[in-house]
């Protein structure tokens, strides 16, 4: 069965570090794709990274460019998402999550973690 478990999370003031985890199972990390998402309150979730299945090519979205960098460890079938610089609008409840049919990013996901919270505050 498919699983993914975020970890990670926790509070952080502005310009700090945190590095989340989405540990895997049921599945070859090597054919599928993995998406970091966030939802903070009274907002849409939205996607933040994506780590491509086919190639390992990745994506993030235009307002962590630069301060996040999703990867992942195919042995150890872990996902990370790496944040750096953090700023307040960064606090949200962070998701991983799997697409099973297409290898590249871009499609809708099959299967989600339940999140782990990153808290941004001074």
């Amino acid at each position: 069965q498919v699983q993914l478990v975020e970890s990670g999370g926790g509070l952080v003031q502005p310009g700090g570090s945190l590095r989340l985890s989405c540990a895997t199972s049921g599945f070859t990390l090597d054919y599928y794709t993995i998406g970091w998402f966030r939802q903070a309150p009274g907002r849409e979730r939205n996607q933040v990274a994506c780590i491509s299945g086919a190639d390992g090519n990745t994506f993030h979205t235009h307002s962590v460019r630069g301060r996040f960098a999703i990867s992942k460890d195919n042995a150890n079938k872990t996902v990370y998402l790496q944040m750096n610089s953090l700023k307040l609008e960064d606090t949200a409840v962070y998701y991983c999550a799997a697409d099973s049919s297409r290898p590249w990013c871009g499609g809708e996901m099959d299967y989600w973690g339940k999140g782990t919270v990153v808290t941004v505050s001074s």
